[in-house]
């Protein structure tokens, strides 16, 4: 094959075989192909699209490109949970041990963030004592013993992913639709679970801004997952404002505590009995996604959920003692307020500021190698729907640098919309593909 001969046929429209794709991806991560060849490819294929044949091509030839995991020696229908990504997601600490305490087995690798706040591995480190890096052998008998464990991803898996994606970061070929699926669908495939649930953010804050895109985007992921063998449904929620209250990484942590305490945000509470009830109908637990989703709701509030997370905390490594005594987490010493500058109802928090915001008060990075501030974040106090007096407490503001918590105030201030009628809450989630 001809890598010339390759870049020509899709700049032209044509269709690529699986057998071209394949020989790309595995070129390009064995530095056959250098990077100015493989962004003319990618820059044709932006522009020329991928159709499903290709796409479904593509993530197999980066499923395949380096470790899977085998999960054979773990009984039952493990399921997987996937979110695109969102101001104040955190449903991976709840919803995995709601569908775990159901019987559920949950073998999952999660990653740092790169933006907002850390991802889910980071904020598990601000548990102290927390592991996110188990050999296979821990990792796997964890499962078998208490339901649940996850981990931060292994460096061997999917490298034609990592590498593909570095080089679209900086060709401006990002977003489009077949890349963006077949990127996300490699790494949960090559994970290892038999049936896959997807959390499809769409909003101000979220990859995908508007429901079109979203649904596109989710249908092609159910697609492939469906393809590959593995039952795959998809969820379109609603990122328009932060999910839940909690924006950064400690805080976060402590609010899904209290969600599986029952006291959590309605949001939060509502999308984690929904996503795991799916995962539990799913894992074969039961008879329909209703069912399901009763069950987790009654183990959400007979407290067997956060039995299940202080196993989890403790199997790892961490502290459970966390649950109970907060202290135990890493503190601010710097606490700033945001107080409403009129009487009204909250009409709109803009997401994305206030991610931008959080990563001001040292909960984001900016570069890989930043390191976080895992006490720093934000409390929202006021949600859109609520009825607001003049200085009453927007935002709370945490962290260890006045100056970058001056900076988050600044950016945050202009995420609040106040008017004068009353507004109704968003709808949380707005579709279901592939029940």
């Amino acid at each position: 094959m001809n890598m010339v001969e390759i870049i020509q046929k899709k700049k032209d429209g044509l269709k690529l075989s699986a057998e071209e794709i394949k020989w790309f991806t595995d070129g390009y991560v064995a530095g056959i192909i250098p990077d100015y060849q493989a962004s003319a490819l990618l820059m044709a294929i932006y522009f020329q699209g991928l159709d499903e044949e290709e796409t479904f091509a593509l993530t197999d030839a980066m499923r395949y490109s380096g470790d899977t995991i085998d999960l054979s020696t773990i009984s039952g229908i493990k399921v997987d949970k996937h979110s695109t990504g969102g101001v104040g997601d955190k449903t991976t600490l709840v919803v995995a041990p709601l569908a775990a305490a159901c019987g559920v087995p949950i073998a999952k690798m999660s990653g740092r963030g790169l933006g907002f706040t850390g991802g889910t591995v980071d904020k598990m480190e601000s548990i102290p004592g927390f592991r996110t890096s188990l050999s296979a052998e821990e990792f796997l008998s964890q499962v078998n013993d208490i339901g649940i464990s996850v981990i931060g991803q292994t460096g061997h898996l999917t490298p034609a992913d990592k590498k593909i994606y570095a080089l679209r970061d900086v060709t401006a070929t990002v977003d489009n639709f077949g890349l963006i699926a077949s990127s996300i669908m490699s790494k949960k495939l090559a994970a290892g679970s038999d049936a896959i649930v997807l959390d499809v953010k769409v909003g101000d804050g979220a990859f995908m801004e508007n429901h079109k895109d979203a649904s596109i985007l989710a249908n092609l992921m159910v697609k492939i997952g469906n393809n590959a063998g593995r039952r795959t449904v998809a969820a379109i929620t609603e990122m328009g404002q932060p999910l839940g209250r909690a924006v950064g990484n400690s805080i976060e942590v402590i609010e899904a505590i209290e969600t599986l305490k029952g006291k959590g945000p309605r949001d939060i509470t509502e999308l984690a009995c929904k996503l795991s009830g799916i995962m539990v109908y799913l894992g074969g637990k039961a008879d329909t996604p209703e069912a399901g989703m009763e069950m987790t709701s009654e183990v959400l509030k007979d407290g067997r959920g956060l039995k299940k997370l202080r196993e989890f905390i403790k199997a790892q490594g961490g502290n459970p003692d966390v649950t109970e005594d907060y202290s135990l987490f890493p503190q601010h010493s710097v606490k700033r307020e945001l107080k409403a500058p009129n009487d009204g109802y909250v009409e709109r928090i803009e997401a994305k500021r206030i991610g931008l915001a959080s990563q001001h008060t040292g909960a984001g990075r900016a570069t890989k190698e930043d390191d976080l501030d895992l006490s720093a974040g934000i409390y929202i106090c006021k949600k859109v729907g609520d009825k607001v007096n003049k200085g009453d407490v927007l935002a709370e503001f945490y962290g260890n640098d006045e100056n970058k918590i001056e900076n988050a105030l600044k950016e945050a201030s202009k995420a609040f919309s106040i008017g004068t009628a009353p507004v109704e809450p968003p709808v949380l989630i707005k579709e279901i593909i592939g029940l």
